[in-house]
């Protein structure tokens, strides 16, 4: 069977996503992606009054500018609702004026180049500590982390020793403050709304928190909010209602990853759980942009491979044996929402992309690290042009070198003519202005 490659695959036909309001031109989709290049809004942090907000800066706008395409879609990285949900350094939120007017920035720069943006609202819950966020972690329950020796991925400042997650549980969410907190996503998705951008994501995947609603590991919950599959969908369907309410059925779209491991969401009864939720999302949001999900695997015409952002493949494997879910995929999904505009992410490249929109499981993928890499991503994959490898170590900052790694990564007629024309995608040397990467395992 021959596969459509290049100019001729369906990666590059329109799609119509927002109930027909927004017509791409192609559907390769710029993921979300967190890169923790922010500006402190603090310049002189130190122990005793630590930096807790950033805002974007021209650096981002370049990033974000780079990687724009006509009529291409791009997700913001996940941005913080409130100084409580932040998770990370270095992450711009949305709750302050300086951030928004960064961000505006980084919308009228993807639109001046004919591109469109959706922003992506991100509340780490428990996956937090309260040196990062001046605040307790939060969370469905005071649950403490499964593995007692997992580490938070940054030392406090002023500090050179990272903290373990479990010294620091969280706190459970009252139902007060699922209120609030549920307000802080409709303040930012307002605000995300009235400075330009396209559209608004919900992550609800990636064991953040609203995840840690439906994981049953996590929420311990005996109210209206847990207890069983259906209860602990009630906190993310009562969101994504108010969301609605916000910015509109047609402007709101959802990541969910029904099947990941990622910051201990080890929850069982994941059918049950996520199909629920999924139906009732179809049921009583029909008009959603569209809906995005993380691989189980990666399914191609060629081979079937397990994803997993941080196991390796035999382990997530082994998780989804021990679920009964040894041959999962998301056709189940697929089927549910039915027309909704479906979106697949995880490990997506130029060897495995080809025929997959062709095959009806997808109606688009995102791509994410060979995005970082090859800001041209688009065009090198219509003409058939190597990829730039990336370099793992620059992905997660912060730095005081911030391009390196972002903003300086070339595209393939600022290289050298030829460098790469005969070698092998992984074996192509990266093209960059300022520093060489250094190939190790991903």
């Amino acid at each position: 069977m021959t596969v459509p490659k290049g100019h001729d695959s369906r990666l590059f036909q329109p799609l119509e996503i927002a109930d027909g309001k927004i017509r791409l031109k192609h559907r390769v989709i710029f993921a979300p992606l967190t890169r923790n290049r922010g500006t402190p809004l603090n310049l002189e942090s130190t122990a005793e009054n630590p930096n807790r907000i950033w805002y974007p800066d021209d650096v981002m706008v370049e990033y974000y500018r780079q990687r724009t395409t006509d009529g291409g879609l791009l997700t913001s990285e996940g941005i913080p609702p409130s100084l409580e949900s932040n998770g990370m350094p270095g992450v711009p939120g949305l709750w302050l004026p300086e951030q928004a007017a960064g961000w505006k920035k980084v919308v009228e720069a993807v639109h001046e180049k004919g591109g469109f943006i959706y922003c992506q609202l991100w509340h780490a819950g428990r996956a937090t500590i309260p040196q990062m966020t001046g605040s307790p972690a939060v969370s469905a329950s005071a649950s403490a982390w499964d593995c007692p020796d997992e580490l938070y991925s940054h030392p406090p400042v002023a500090s050179n020793e990272r903290v373990r997650y479990a010294d620091h549980p969280p706190v459970e969410l009252s139902p007060s403050h699922i209120k609030r907190t549920i307000q802080d996503y409709c303040n930012v998705a307002r605000t995300a709304m009235e400075i330009g951008f396209d559209g608004v994501e919900l992550h609800a995947g990636n064991g953040y928190l609203p995840e840690q609603f439906l994981s049953s590991n996590i929420n311990k919950r005996t109210d209206e909010y847990g207890g069983s599959p259906e209860k602990r969908c009630g906190f993310v369907l009562e969101l994504m209602d108010a969301l609605v309410k916000t910015v509109g059925e047609e402007n709101l779209a959802i990541r969910l990853t029904p099947f990941g491991l990622f910051n201990q969401a080890r929850g069982e009864q994941r059918v049950e759980t996520w199909t629920y939720l999924c139906r009732r999302l179809k049921e009583v949001h029909a008009r959603l942009s569209y809906v995005s999900f993380i691989e189980p695997s990666n399914i191609t015409i060629y081979a079937i491979q397990r994803y997993e952002q941080l196991f390796s493949f035999a382990e997530k494997e082994k998780f989804l044996k021990s679920w009964g879910l040894p041959g999962v995929d998301l056709n189940s999904f697929r089927t549910i929402f039915g027309s909704t505009p479906f979106f697949s992410a995880g490990g997506w490249d130029d060897t495995n992309c080809w025929g997959v929109i062709e095959s009806g499981r997808y109606d688009a993928l995102l791509f994410g690290r060979y995005f970082i890499s090859n800001p041209d991503l688009v065009e090198r994959l219509k003409s058939g042009k190597p990829l730039t490898p990336y370099d793992r170590s620059r992905f997660y900052g912060p730095f005081e070198d911030r391009e390196v790694g972002y903003s300086d990564y070339l595209c393939w007629d600022q290289q050298v003519p030829n460098n790469t024309e005969n070698l092998p995608v992984q074996e192509a040397p990266a093209a960059r202005s300022t520093h060489t990467v250094s190939l190790s395992k991903t």
